[in-house]
């Protein structure tokens, strides 16, 4: 059973793990990906509905994941396919959510709940193959806290630092990368165009990572609301601050990492009704009026009238909603997106801007 918290009481099968979870309920418009969408650190603390109704018929494996793990509440389905008819398979979903110990249903009008979100919004709710007391759910979802105000991030981040998989211990450019709840597909596209990548804890300060000696910083994306992410805003706030001429560390953020960047910067957040999540949103680079269609998954948007726009030119708008979707700084190496450049699922549109941050780091190298 699904219960809302405006009284929405959705029946269905279960399946993965049994048990109760709660969280804010979302919709993904994605037609595949399913298990990057499972692994994707930025869903925690969330329960999310697929509207493809056909979910699990290639199954799962290692190769596809985003991260160390399963990290969302609850999953959602109309049907869930009990066979795994690719031949990368290794598992299938039931049995994949079932040893993470996440529950899932199926059976459930996915188009239903879907514009009852798209009308009223984000819901939380209660996920449970327990607990089959509609009224008791309903309170429960009620009782369960907002996102906002959350820190998630502490949740998903590294307690320690590590090496992702360098590609050559010689190569000529290191990142460092503060774990917002990183996707691996980001750590990929770095690794493929010769970066070492060191990824550190969230709470890592400015002077730790001035202390790496990199050539450049990303931030990553992660889950829920940035605000309470003081650390990371006052690390990049620290990082930007009266850097020697020329030597200015250049910095890019993805999805979260933008936030957290618009925020240091003096801007605010505000919460979108029901979220940007799928891959097939297009926005468009305005300084070349190209149309991007790009994998989305945030919540929470910096408000582009609230950036100072001296030093804050925006670069890409959504053309669905007109919301800020990147901006650059106009005079340090600064820039981000809200999107998700890498995909991992969806169109690959948007690599360039690995390309444009390897540049960037390169020019510094060369001052």
């Amino acid at each position: 059973m699904l219960a809302l918290e405006d009284g929405t009481v959705f029946e269905g099968r279960a399946f993965g793990a049994p048990g109760e979870r709660a969280g804010e309920v979302v919709f993904n418009t994605s037609m595949t990906g399913y298990q990057e969408v499972l692994t994707d650190p930025s869903y925690r603390g969330q329960i999310v509905a697929m509207t493809y109704p056909l979910i699990g018929n290639y199954g799962v494996n290692a190769a596809d994941a985003e991260s160390r793990g399963v990290w969302l509440e609850g999953f959602v389905v109309r049907e869930l396919s009990r066979i795994a008819s690719s031949f990368r398979a290794e598992a299938d979903l039931d049995s994949y959510l079932r040893d993470r110990g996440v529950p899932g249903i199926e059976g459930v009008d996915t188009r239903e709940l879907t514009r009852r979100l798209r009308t009223v919004g984000a819901l939380k709710g209660v996920l449970s193959t327990e607990n089959l007391d509609g009224d008791r759910l309903v309170d429960k979802a009620r009782r369960h806290p907002d996102l906002t105000g959350r820190d998630l991030v502490g949740e998903v981040s590294v307690d320690r630092p590590y090496d992702w998989d360098p590609p050559d211990a010689d190569a000529p450019l290191r990142v460092v990368l503060p774990d917002c709840g990183v996707k691996y597909g980001i750590l990929r596209c770095l690794r493929d165009r010769g970066c070492q990548v060191r990824v550190v804890p969230a709470a890592t300060t400015a002077d730790q990572i001035r202390a790496l000696d990199p050539d450049g910083v990303m931030l990553s994306n992660g889950p829920g609301d940035p605000d309470p992410v003081r650390c990371v805003i006052e690390a990049v706030r620290g990082l930007m601050r009266d850097p020697p001429a020329g030597r200015a560390l250049p910095i890019f953020g993805i999805c979260l990492g933008q936030q957290l960047l618009g925020l240091a910067l003096g801007g605010k957040r505000f919460k979108l009704k029901f979220g940007h999540h799928g891959a097939n949103h297009p926005v468009q680079d305005l300084r070349t009026h190209e149309v991007a269609i790009t994998t989305q998954n945030h919540g929470f948007c910096i408000d582009a009238d609230s950036l100072p726009h001296d030093d804050v030119e925006v670069t890409h708008v959504n053309l669905n909603d007109q919301t800020l979707e990147g901006f650059r700084h106009r005079h340090l190496p600064v820039f981000c997106v809200q999107y998700h450049p890498e995909a991992q699922p969806g169109p690959h549109d948007a690599r360039y801007l690995f390309d444009e941050f390897v540049t960037r780091m390169k020019d510094r190298k060369q001052t």
